[in-house]
């Protein structure tokens, strides 16, 4: 752990309280918008309008940040707003409420997140980055695991009343705004030179043409990814539709976050020793085929075994891809460089989830999961015959 300093350690604690007060609500929103009569094609596009605004919010405040030469005051708001919108959703019988309270969640995650990946990023050394970003995601996915059974054991007294856990969420993201005051601001610079500056909400997407060919090639791969790997809500209503109830339902749901908060720290460490593309393309090999045996089967142990087995892709894509990311490109424009790819990645996560839900609506669960099962597969052969360093050329 020599690696773990204490601002990992920190902002990996604020991430850890916020994803609970998030996952308590995140494996109950959809059920609970089914049973007040919304269909699966509103909730796949309601997933993918918050991603988008939260994508574009990532590169913009990503950008301003490294233009400022501050990162704590980002991460801060970012955590703030989230923590405040939860309880919004305790009126969500009203769609318009319901898409206003998850687009100002996810407003406060674009505002923190390339800011705080900077810091994280500065925090390490290029032969640490993997199990620096590994150990951030284990914390943050642990408030999976303890916000979905803090959901479940209240489910188990007060089957089908939701409500109150709206409102019970808000106070773990208060836990979070407090660890937010122990970061403090360490010495830095503003970005000059290359780097873009502000002129709009947009104007961050400039920084594609500014960057070199390495950064371009691999966003280019992890963003045709993107566009197949819709919200993990589907995930959740196939396991729903299989036949498994409500609360075994949230139960898988915390099976796979704690698989994923066990695996992502070691698999960071192994990602600095082997090398990113590796691991990323053994991740991207567990993703196929939990795609293709939800798509080709309802046997409920197979269910749970898939969900395994996204556990361990999270675990070998979602740190590693960042810490990969923040090896391409320059300290002073980490911020920058994060943003404009989660920017991207989800509006691509919009079209995915749209698209699965247009598929789930049309044609049923198989289809859906087994058209994107063969598309990660010409992801995987990208990867496999593209060459991307894993490190800044000099």
């Amino acid at each position: 752990m020599k690696y773990i300093s204490k601002t990992v350690w920190v902002l990996s604690l604020v991430s850890l309280f916020t994803d609970i007060a998030s996952e308590m609500l995140y494996p109950v929103l959809p059920i609970y918008l089914k049973s007040i009569g919304y269909s699966v094609l509103f909730i796949g596009i309601l997933e993918g309008i918050t991603e988008v605004v939260a994508g574009y919010s990532k590169g913009f405040f990503g950008n301003l940040s490294d233009i400022s030469g501050k990162r704590v005051p980002y991460v801060r708001l970012g955590y703030a707003l989230s923590a405040i919108s939860k309880p919004l959703l305790a009126i969500g019988q009203i769609p318009l409420v319901v898409l206003l309270a998850r687009v100002f969640d996810r407003i406060g995650k674009g505002v923190r997140t390339g800011a705080r990946d900077a810091i994280l990023s500065k925090e390490a050394t290029k032969t640490s980055k993997a199990r620096v970003f590994g150990f951030h995601r284990s914390m943050d996915t642990l408030g999976a695991v303890l916000g979905p059974s803090i959901a479940l054991v209240y489910l188990y007294f007060n089957p089908q009343n939701y409500l109150f856990l709206f409102y019970l969420a808000l106070l773990p993201g208060l836990v979070s705004i407090g660890f937010t005051f122990f970061l403090k601001e360490k010495p830095g610079q503003k970005s000059e030179g290359n780097q873009i500056q502000v002129t709009s909400f947009f104007s961050f997407l400039s920084y594609w043409k500014k960057t070199n060919p390495n950064y371009r090639k691999l966003v280019f791969g992890l963003l045709v990814f993107a566009f197949w790997n819709s919200s993990d809500v589907f995930l959740i209503l196939k396991a729903k539709e299989s036949g498994l109830d409500d609360k075994f339902v949230i139960g898988i749901y915390i099976f796979y976050n704690l698989v994923y908060a066990l695996f992502a720290y070691p698999l960071g460490i192994l990602a600095d020793r082997v090398g990113f593309k590796k691991m990323f393309l053994f991740g991207l090999g567990m993703f196929a085929t939990v795609y293709f045996l939800m798509g080709s089967n309802q046997n409920p142990y197979l269910i749970v075994f898939s969900f395994f087995l996204y556990g361990v892709y999270a675990s070998a894509t979602e740190g590693i891809s960042k810490a990969w990311i923040s090896n391409l490109v320059p300290n002073l424009e980490v911020g920058t460089a994060i943003g404009m790819f989660t920017g991207l990645q989800s509006v691509a996560t919009f079209f995915a989830s749209s698209i699965a839900g247009w598929l789930w609506y049309l044609f049923g669960a198989p289809i859906t999961f087994l058209v994107t099962g063969f598309f990660s597969v010409l992801v995987i052969l990208y990867f496999l015959f593209t060459k991307i360093t894993e490190g800044l050329e000099s």
